[in-house]
C-alpha cells in the first residue's frame, strides 16, 4: 500500500476553508483513479504539546506508489491539485510513501 498525507496549514477563514474542502475539493479528490481509501482529520489537529499549525490532515491510500503517482497525474488528479489554490492559501504539504505493517 502507499499513502499520500496532505497537511493543510491553518486557514485565516476556517469556515470558508472547510466549506470549500467539503463541497468542492473532497468530491474532486474522491475521483482520483486508483484511490482505495480517503480519510480526513475530525476536529482540531494537535501535537502532544498542544496546538499545531495544521487545519486539516487528509490521508489517501493507493495500492502502490506507482498507482498513487498515476492517480495524481491523471486529469482527475490534476483537477484536485489545481483546486488547492482556491482554498489552501495558507499552504499545504504533501508526503508520499509506500507503507508496510510494522
Amino acid at each position: 500500500m502507499a499513502q499520500l498525507v496532505v497537511l493543510y496549514k491553518k486557514a485565516q477563514n476556517t469556515a470558508a476553508f472547510h466549506s470549500h474542502y467539503s463541497a468542492t475539493h473532497a468530491p474532486l479528490a474522491k475521483k482520483i483513479p486508483g484511490l482505495r481509501d480517503y480519510r480526513i482529520s475530525a476536529g482540531p489537529v494537535s501535537t502532544p504539546q498542544g496546538d499545531s499549525s495544521y487545519e486539516l490532515v487528509a490521508v489517501l491510500t493507493f495500492d502502490s506508489l506507482d498507482a498513487l503517482k498515476r492517480g495524481l497525474g491523471s486529469p482527475e488528479g490534476q483537477a484536485a491539485a489545481g483546486d488547492l489554490a482556491n482554498f489552501a492559501q495558507a499552504g499545504v504539504e504533501l508526503l508520499m510513501f509506500d507503507s508496510k505493517p510494522a
